[in-house]
């Protein structure tokens, strides 16, 4: 006996258990950060998102040019 045992001092993990630790470890360590730039990504909701009143976007499709006064008048006493 050389005094290795039996794996000739490979131990009991052999060279393709260290390439099998090595993928898994990259793999988990790339999963992490694909994790983490995808939730850094996100974007926030904006904020009073869809609770605008009716009378607020018909303010903002006048300030736009979108109606004319005439329109804006009508609809904001359609509205009242």
């Amino acid at each position: 006996m050389h005094g290795y045992g039996m794996m000739n001092g490979w131990g009991t993990m052999g060279p393709l258990m260290w390439v099998l630790m090595l993928l898994f470890w990259g793999f988990a360590i790339f999963g992490v950060i694909c994790a983490a730039r995808w939730l850094l990504a996100r974007k926030p909701p904006e904020a009073g998102q869809g609770k605008e009143s009716p009378m607020d976007i018909l303010k903002v499709r006048y300030a736009r040019g979108e109606i004319s006064r005439e329109e804006f008048e009508r609809m904001k006493e359609e509205l009242k």
